[in-house]
């Protein structure tokens, strides 16, 4: 089998062999490759030592970007390419970084210290593929499985388990039953994690293709990282409105979502205060009073806690405040959303609202047609470039001072109380007519 490597990664490889070195593709970008699949990054391994890479590559501008564990970073034709000294590691006191690594001259030995089958297939031009631990037979087979012994690799490095089940999501991989075990057993380990780096492999995660699955299988993992989903796990609804439990309805809400971080994050905790409110009326009927705020508070809580930057944790809690709220089918409502949160934010709501629906009792799913009808709602005040913002806003305050209004907090309520009029359709946006309005409420 041959792999298309980039010229300028071939470029590099080529040096190495003509200065006497082993080296080859490693890694994700191999398993992409074998994947059909283009990859994101290309790395080397090499048998030349840190010091003897610089020789190697005399010419090409060098990084030294991890040096103590044999690493540089290459710039070959405008792309970086990591290049790592074979090496085995030695022990992880932190569960995260190795003490200490050995550089050693075998391409197996650099291998057995990865994390994943999948992850530890290397490949040259000259030799072929590498594969000495079966990671393209798991491959083949849709499976994830840690090279060794599964306790072993995460307890040097515990970000391994969630970047384990962000490969499984991302790939659609089962886990297999070893690798599963040792990550049940020793989640523990993710509090010694930096939030970013958990924040981060959370983020792709859910962003993967199967990441409702892999939520469904391994909520006790996740839920290490971000308790606040816990109590919604097997939490019976007991409302005709809902053929799900809150966390299965969770699932497919996720599942019915665009694949990015703030959709999938606002679907993951918009029902989180659900099991804090539950009540039951006499019938036996099932309500969240007040969910809508305490799942806001939740994911405040869990957004701050893992680090994220402040404008997901800011339209996160914006899209789970009004996940609740009735979508109206009116021009003027429509207008007044577009001021308040703005195109984007307005069209991820719809598709909250959407989703949200889609994993409810398909007997109520009736609210799905006027969803769409408020999107072309949308897209029409859009079209004929109606006022929602003030500036938008046919006069300003420059116009206002002309017309004698003093440079006071007067001006600014007057400007909102005229955008206020257009949005109502009670004043067109023109600026004779708004002015008129604007005089009559200087008497």
């Amino acid at each position: 089998m041959k792999l298309s490597i980039p010229e300028p990664v071939r470029e590099l490889l080529q040096r190495f062999s003509q200065s006497g070195f082993e080296a080859v593709v490693v890694g994700g970008c191999v398993r992409d490759s074998l994947l059909g699949q283009a990859p994101h990054d290309w790395d080397i391994a090499t048998s030349a030592r840190p010091e003897q890479i610089g020789e190697a590559l005399s010419g090409f501008r060098l990084l030294e970007t991890g040096l103590k564990h044999g690493t540089v970073t290459a710039l070959s034709g405008g792309m970086a390419v990591e290049i790592t000294t074979y090496r085995v590691d030695g022990t992880y006191s932190d569960s995260r970084h190795p003490d200490s690594v050995t550089f050693t001259g075998s391409l197996k030995a650099d291998l057995a210290r990865r994390d994943f089958t999948v992850n530890a297939i290397a490949y040259s031009e000259k030799t072929g593929l590498a594969d000495c631990f079966g990671g393209r037979r798991d491959l083949e087979q849709n499976i994830l499985r840690c090279v060794g012994e599964p306790a072993r690799r995460f307890e040097e490095d515990a970000l391994r388990i969630l970047r384990g089940l962000r490969f499984a999501a991302v790939l659609g991989f089962s886990v297999e039953p070893e690798t599963a075990r040792s990550m049940r057993e020793l989640k523990f380990l993710l509090d010694r994690i930096a939030k970013e780096r958990i924040s981060a492999e959370l983020t792709k995660l859910l962003c993967g293709k199967d990441a409702p699955a892999v939520l469904r299988e391994f909520p006790d993992v996740i839920g290490q990282v971000l308790p606040e989903i816990l109590p919604m796990v097997g939490f019976d609804q007991h409302n005709p409105h809902h053929i799900y439990d809150v966390w299965e309805h969770t699932l497919h809400a996720l599942g019915a979502i665009e694949p990015f971080p703030i959709p999938r994050l606002t679907m993951l905790l918009h029902d989180s205060g659900k099991p804090h409110t539950y009540t039951q009326d006499e019938k036996g009927v099932g309500h969240f009073y007040g969910h809508g705020k305490i799942s806001l508070q939740l994911a405040e809580t869990a957004l701050k806690r893992l680090r994220f930057d402040g404008v997901t944790i800011r339209t996160v809690c914006l899209l789970i405040r009004l996940h609740d709220t009735p979508m109206i089918e009116d021009e003027k409502w429509v207008r007044r959303q577009l001021g308040r949160i703005g195109e984007e934010n307005f069209r991820t709501l719809i598709s909250v609202h959407r989703a949200d629906c889609l994993a409810q009792n398909p007997e109520y799913r009736d609210r799905l047609e006027s969803y769409r009808r408020v999107g072309r709602i949308l897209d029409k005040v859009l079209s004929e470039q109606q006022c929602f913002r003030l500036r938008d806003l046919a006069v300003n305050g420059r116009d206002l001072l002309a017309l004698g209004f003093s440079p006071d907090k007067r001006l600014g309520e007057t400007l909102d109380e005229l955008l206020n009029a257009v949005i109502d359709g009670k004043c067109p946006n023109e600026k004779e007519a708004l002015l008129r309005l604007a005089a009559r409420k200087m008497k």
